[in-house]
């Protein structure tokens, strides 16, 4: 038996670069889901492309962005005043339903299609204040119900998933399992973005050897050039290059491990018991 494991594209929408990024990952059977930045200023080209038949088969879904690009663009903040705002109920619930609602009404309308997945930008969905107006929403929208990303962290692993886990996974996953709502089982693909595209496969290899049937694998990759402003452009670059180069499938078969979409894993099953864990 193989580990199955999704494997999901953040940022698409933030520019064409990850558009092609997702094409040819797609194209190859190395991706099986993207998360869509519907206020990404290259959204309209994204949209486009997808509705033309690109990507077809990966599970789309919401990149749910207060930090990056928003919608309306001015009402972005840095992430460390949207965690502060959060854990001190100084949020504006009126506003936040009113971001969450329009973020899905733009990707609906845009592709004419609901969201298989929602997760978030900089891992805002599973904040106090925001997980509550994101399942609020979700109850209210007609359709199959979508998984939401779980930051459950593999054991063993560095600082960084530790944090992301205890920024709100147990509260997020309870109230999933709660309203019958499938989760991936742990998330991999943490890191600092550091390093060049060595130091990534190397990584990635880490990640593939601890990986578990219905882990989630996210990454970050650009086909292109990029915009110089973006903090991780050269990180982007250096996960292309090995999601994309003929070793990958080396290291999927080593680890025993074979790319599926996430709604195949666990089907049609609410998110265990073992995603309300914090240990």
């Amino acid at each position: 038996m193989t580990t199955r494991l999704a494997v999901c594209v953040d940022d698409l929408g933030a520019d064409t670069g990850v558009l092609g990024a997702v094409l040819a990952l797609a194209d190859a059977g190395r991706i099986s889901a993207a998360s869509c930045m519907v206020g990404g200023p290259a959204w309209r080209e994204t949209a486009a492309a997808l509705r033309a038949g690109g990507a077809r088969g990966i599970d789309l879904g919401l990149h749910l962005d207060f930090t990056g690009f928003p919608l309306p663009p001015e009402q972005a903040a840095p992430l460390r005043t949207v965690v502060l705002r959060a854990y001190l109920n100084r949020l504006d619930l009126q506003r936040v339903r009113a971001q969450i609602r329009a973020q899905f009404d733009a990707f609906e309308d845009t592709l004419g299609r609901p969201v298989d997945h929602v997760d978030g930008h900089q891992h805002v969905h599973q904040l106090p204040g925001i997980r509550e107006a994101l399942l609020e929403e979700l109850a209210r929208r007609p359709g199959p119900r979508p998984w939401l990303r779980s930051t459950r962290h593999a054991p063993g692993l560095a600082f960084k998933p530790r944090l992301l886990q205890a920024l709100g996974q147990t509260p997020l996953a309870q109230r999933a399992r709660a309203a019958g709502y499938v989760q991936n089982r742990r998330l991999l693909g943490v890191y600092d973005f550091g390093g060049d595209a060595l130091r990534y496969r190397a990584r990635l290899r880490q990640w593939l050897a601890v990986a578990q049937d219905g882990d989630l694998l996210m990454c970050h990759p650009s086909a292109g050039a990029g915009d110089a402003a973006d903090a991780i452009r050269a990180a982007r670059q250096h996960e292309y290059a090995v999601l994309a180069g003929a070793d990958f499938d080396a290291l999927l078969a080593e680890a025993g491990c074979s790319i599926v979409p996430l709604r195949t894993v666990p089907a049609g099953q609410p998110a265990p018991e073992w995603q309300l864990s914090n240990r």
